[in-house]
């Protein structure tokens, strides 16, 4: 059986598009799109810009293992402690994730999605501390979230456009080998992973709005490694992004935006109606 969690509150409201949530230094930070900021918001709601980040669509955040904070983008620029911005790797893209061992990969796919250019398939790629990039993993159905299980061995990526989450073993220097599916039948984008190794990752039964005001528009269900749904809780708006943290690692972070295709972003964008809800769980981070 599926137990429901807590119906999620609303701890900060009237953003732009919300995405990329990580726990970081006692804070939720996240990717605000559309204004072109990083921003970290506390338990009570109180948010502030923390840095600049890309004027676009579709980027992230993560940090280096020494505190530096990296975005993607058109290129991976690395923020240094006074501010400077620097180029830390040629190669941009869309979602990052640092691994405790230093292990930088960042994924994308080579064709413009909000211009409604036809799929390609997608990529992940090791970034080197000297910025040199190499593939290590390619044919990714819409590359979105990812996140590498807390022992270090495994990193899981959601395909979008493939309704799956699909599995990685990650070697010592940070190759990627015998892919496999974790997960189908989901909708997933931004993932987050808990300490024992199951993921957060959207619905795929509500990936449309029904019509009716009290029906969800979105849903996070916990996974776990083989498709199983332990948990499940339910968002008003769709939910693009998920984190655990919190003082505890037990508050789960739900990033919802509104969503009528990329041909209405502007739109959806003025309306300044994305919200990050929080909720709790039983398995912290």
């Amino acid at each position: 059986m599926v137990e429901r969690l807590p119906e999620p509150r609303t701890l900060l409201t009237g953003m732009v598009m919300v995405e990329s949530p990580r726990w970081h230094d006692g804070r939720l930070w996240f990717a605000h799109w559309g204004a072109g900021e990083v921003v970290a918001v506390d338990m009570d709601g109180r948010a502030e810009v923390m840095a600049p980040g890309p004027q676009q669509m579709g980027w992230a955040i993560d940090w280096l293992p020494d505190g530096r904070l990296l975005t993607t983008g058109p290129q991976t620029t690395r923020h240094e402690p006074d501010g400077t911005l620097v180029r830390h790797c040629e190669r941009g893209g869309n979602e990052i994730v640092v691994d405790a061992a230093g292990h930088v990969y960042v994924d994308g796919a080579d064709f413009d999605f909000a211009g409604g250019g036809a799929p390609e398939p997608g990529w992940i790629e090791l970034v080197a501390d000297d910025g040199s990039h190499r593939r290590v993993a390619g044919d990714i159905d819409f590359p979105n979230g990812m996140v590498v299980t807390p022992d270090g061995s495994t990193l899981v990526i959601a395909e979008s456009f493939a309704g799956r989450l699909s599995a990685f073993d990650v070697a010592d220097d940070g190759s990627l080998s015998g892919r496999r599916v974790w997960a189908e039948g989901l909708g997933p984008d931004g993932i987050c992973v808990d300490s024992e190794s199951a993921i957060w990752s959207q619905a795929a039964d509500v990936a449309a709005h029904s019509g009716n005001p009290s029906d969800p528009a979105g849903a996070c269900v916990r996974v776990l490694d083989g498709g199983e749904i332990t948990h499940r809780v339910e968002t008003d708006l769709p939910c693009f992004a998920c984190v655990l943290g919190g003082p505890e690692g037990r508050h789960l972070f739900l990033l919802c935006n509104e969503f009528e295709g990329v041909d209405r972003l502007h739109e959806v964008q003025a309306r300044r109606s994305a919200r990050i809800l929080v909720t709790e769980v039983p398995t912290p981070r």
